[in-house]
């Protein structure tokens, strides 16, 4: 049982998802609503300023990502006072509900955006599919999805065999198709890693006049995690919704990764992989002279053996008798340049 009343700053960790929900549709009552849509989802908002947030998070999401067991977008709320819509879902379900389309389809009618300055959809994966294919109940908003799905239709993306328990769900009904929802968004973001092939892939079917790609190279499938940790994410929303998020600023923003040790040692990795041993000695030299990592420490000494080996081989080699002019000639050069 709940003792206390739960405030936008009370922690919800540790909560059972029953009194988890309570404590929400108590920090929202007075200047929101909650509802619950059907046996998985529930969407909930709180009322502040002119720009709102629309998120679509999964609940044991929340839980991993914010130490407080909140919803992202209360971040927000806090710290910049925008207004918050979020719909909540248990589990990965793509929010494919007909009670999700209802509650949309309601908000459409009460002119529930139409209220707002500004409005903002955002989500990551399966989220990110929401957030892009639910956009267009407010024409003009705002979109940063993270690592979307366009489609699960297996008609479509066959090729993607991640989700494959999902390939019986409709996907081509009402707000199916993300890709096409984003037509009457003023601005759409896709951010994905170009190196995960089935997110490349999906990212290539976002292509449209109004959706600019945003590239996380070497970031690997949890960029949302990767924002977080970074402390960009917030960033990134607020150049969304300020209009001022493009590919420059982004790219601004994504310089915060120089000290990002996963990025790094990832970036270590496919320099490894092919065998590029000065880079990787530019690389542990940028990486030691700034931060401590004995895994990078390691890697420069024994680079430094290698390179000097290579060298002292290279040395040693005979000059090929149908290479002797060439050599000669070389030297001779090399002689007249540091003659004094």
């Amino acid at each position: 049982m709940i003792d206390a009343p739960f405030t936008i700053d009370s922690s919800l960790a540790d909560l059972q998802t029953d009194d988890w929900l309570q404590a929400v549709s108590e920090v929202v009552e007075g200047d929101g609503f909650f509802q619950t849509l059907g046996e998985k989802h529930h969407a909930f908002s709180i009322k502040r300023n002119k720009t709102l947030l629309v998120t679509f998070e999964t609940i044991n999401g929340m839980r991993a990502l914010s130490e407080k067991s909140q919803p992202l977008g209360w971040e927000m709320v806090r710290n910049n006072d925008w207004s918050h819509l979020c719909v909540a879902s248990q589990g990965d379900t793509w929010f494919r509900d007909p009670a999700v389309y209802a509650c949309f389809d309601q908000l459409i009618d009460d002119g529930f955006f139409d209220a707002f300055e500004t409005v903002l959809f955002y989500g990551a994966g399966p989220a990110g599919y929401a957030a892009a294919a639910y956009s267009v109940a407010s024409p003009g908003a705002q979109v940063v999805v993270i690592q979307p799905q366009a489609t699960l239709d297996p008609r479509v993306t066959e090729w993607d065999d991640r989700f494959v328990e999902m390939r019986r769900t409709d996907f081509t009904s009402r707000f199916g198709y993300a890709p096409d929802m984003l037509d009457a968004a003023n601005e759409a973001f896709v951010v994905y890693d170009p190196k995960v092939v089935l997110d490349a892939m999906h990212a290539s079917l976002f292509t449209r006049p109004n959706v600019t790609k945003l590239r996380m190279p070497h970031m690997g499938v949890a960029l949302q995690s990767t924002l977080l940790s970074l402390d960009q994410l917030e960033s990134l929303l607020l150049l969304a919704a300020d209009g001022q998020l493009n590919t420059l600023s982004f790219a601004k923003l994504y310089r915060a990764r120089r000290d990002h040790r996963s990025y790094l040692q990832s970036l270590l990795v496919v320099l490894d992989a092919d065998d590029r041993k000065l880079l990787m000695l530019k690389l542990c030299n940028f990486v030691t002279a700034r931060m401590p990592a004995p895994r990078f420490v390691r890697k420069r000494r024994l680079l430094i053996s290698e390179l000097q080996m290579l060298e002292e081989h290279d040395a040693e080699q005979p000059v090929a008798e149908e290479d002797a002019p060439e050599a000669e000639q070389a030297a001779k050069d090399t002689a007249n340049k540091t003659a004094p």
